[in-house]
C-alpha cells in the first residue's frame, strides 16, 4: 500500500485560482459587513476564510494520486453518506429542513463535503469505463451513486442541495461523452422524476415556489416575497451601487438571508452594474483555471475530477444568479466563496486545494505516472 504522500515544491499551486476564490470570499465577507447596524457575519465569516485558505494549502501539498486506487472512492463515498442518514433522525431542524449538525459553537452542513465525494466516486467510475461510456448501462449505473444522494437529501428536505447533486451528475455525464440518444433519455428521465417528486415529494412550500417562479408578481407579499426583494437589491444598484455597507434592502432585512441565499442581490445593490462585472470577471477567471488544470490532467480521474469541480460550483453560481435575479425559482443555494457560511467555504477551498494538488504530477509526470503508480489502477486510469 503507497503511503500518502507530501509535495514540498510551491511552483504546482494555482495562484491564480486561488487568488481569485479569496477575492471572492472577502468581497462577500464586506457585503455582510454593515456600517448602519451591528452584524456578526464579518467577523464569522472572516474566521472561515482564515480555515479555508488553511484546508487549501493543506490540500495543496496531498499527493492525490492514492484517490485512484480500487476501492479509495467508494470508501469515501460511503463515509460521508453515513452522516446523512443520522442527519435525517438527530439533525437540527433549521427553517423547516434537518440539514446541520449542531456542535455547539459552530453547525456543520454535510451535504457540502457529500458533493465533493460525488465527484470523486464519478470521476473514479467513469475513468475506468470511459472507452465504453456511451453504454446506457453506465448512464445508470452512476445515475444510481448520485440518486441515492439526491434521496437522502430531498428528504432533508433540502432541495437546492437536491438539484446541485443532479446537475452535477449531470453535467459529469455530459462532459463524459453521453450520445444524443441517451441525452433524449436522461431528459426524460428527469421529466418523469420531477413528475413523481411533484406529486409525491415537494411539500406545499416548495411547489408553492415554483409557481411564483411563473408569476412572481402574484404573491409579493407571501411566497413571491423573497424573489421581488431581490430583483428590486438588483435593480437599485444602478451603475455603482449605494456603496459597501449601505444597502437598504438587504441591511434594513427587506432582503431575508442577504448574506447566504441573496448575497449576489446584496452584492449588485452596493456595488452596482461595475461590480457584477467584476465578479463576472473573477469568477471567468476561476472557471477558465478549473478547465486549465483539466486540460492538464495526469490521466482521465484528473481531468473528470476537475470537470465535476466546474459542474459543482457552475451550478452554484447558475442557480444562485439566477435565483437572485428573479428568472429561476426560490430554492436556497449558496454562491461559492462569496456566502456566508463555513461547511460550503471549506468544501470549495478543498476542492481548489485538490487541483492544486493534482497539478504537482500534471503534464510534466504524466508519462512516467503510469510506471510509478502501476500497482492497483486500472489501465484505462493512465491513458487518455
Amino acid at each position: 500500500m503507497t503511503p500518502l504522500r507530501f509535495d514540498t515544491k510551491k511552483s504546482h499551486i494555482d495562484w491564480i485560482a486561488f487568488c481569485a476564490a479569496l477575492a471572492l470570499a472577502l468581497l462577500g465577507a464586506v457585503t455582510m459587513n454593515s456600517f448602519q447596524g451591528e452584524d456578526p457575519f464579518l467577523l464569522r465569516q472572516g474566521v472561515w476564510i482564515v480555515l479555508g485558505v488553511g484546508v487549501f494549502f493543506a490540500a495543496a501539498y496531498i499527493d492525490w494520486r492514492f484517490l485512484r486506487r480500487s476501492g479509495v472512492a467508494a470508501a469515501i463515498f460511503g463515509a460521508v453518506l453515513v452522516p446523512l442518514v443520522f442527519l435525517i433522525a438527530l439533525g437540527t431542524v433549521t427553517k423547516g429542513a434537518k440539514s446541520w449538525f449542531d456542535l455547539g459553537p459552530f453547525a456543520l452542513q454535510p451535504v457540502e463535503f457529500v458533493k465533493l465525494a460525488l465527484i470523486i466516486a464519478l470521476a473514479k467510475y467513469f475513468s475506468r469505463r470511459h472507452i465504453e461510456i456511451k453504454n446506457i448501462r453506465h448512464i445508470l449505473v452512476s445515475g444510481a451513486y448520485a440518486a441515492l444522494v439526491f434521496v437522502l437529501v430531498a428528504l432533508q428536505p433540502d432541495f437546492g442541495s437536491a438539484i446541485i447533486i443532479f446537475l452535477i451528475w449531470l453535467g459529469m455525464v455530459l462532459l463524459s461523452g453521453l450520445s444524443r440518444t441517451h441525452l433524449f433519455a436522461v431528459m426524460s428521465i428527469g421529466v418523469l422524476a420531477f413528475a413523481g417528486l411533484w406529486l409525491f415529494g415537494f411539500q406545499d412550500y416548495q411547489k408553492q415556489r415554483i409557481m411564483t417562479f411563473l408569476n412572481p408578481l402574484a404573491d409579493i407579499h407571501g411566497a413571491g416575497y423573497n424573489a421581488y426583494q431581490s430583483t428590486i437589491a438588483v435593480g437599485s444598484g444602478e451603475l455603482v451601487g449605494k456603496g459597501i455597507g449601505y444597502g437598504t434592502q438587504s441591511k434594513l432585512r427587506f432582503l431575508p438571508e442577504y448574506q447566504t441565499d441573496f448575497i449576489f442581490a446584496a452584492f449588485a445593490e452596493e456595488w452596482g452594474f461595475v461590480g457584477v462585472l467584476l465578479l463576472f470577471f473573477l469568477y471567468g477567471v476561476l472557471f477558465w483555471r478549473i478547465l486549465v488544470s483539466a486540460a492538464r490532467g495526469a490521466s482521465n480521474f484528473e481531468t473528470l475530477f476537475a470537470l465535476g469541480v466546474l459542474c459543482y460550483f457552475g451550478a452554484h453560481f447558475l442557480l444562485h444568479t439566477g435565483i437572485n435575479l428573479g428568472i429561476l425559482p426560490v430554492t436556497g443555494t449558496t454562491i461559492p466563496f462569496m456566502s456566508y457560511g463555513g461547511s460550503h467555504l471549506l468544501a470549495e477551498f478543498l476542492a481548489l486545494g485538490i487541483l492544486s494538488g493534482m497539478g504537482a504530477y500534471a503534464r510534466a509526470h504524466r508519462r512516467d505516472a503510469g510506471a510509478e503508480w502501476s500497482g492497483g489502477y486500472d489501465g484505462a486510469e493512465r491513458v487518455r
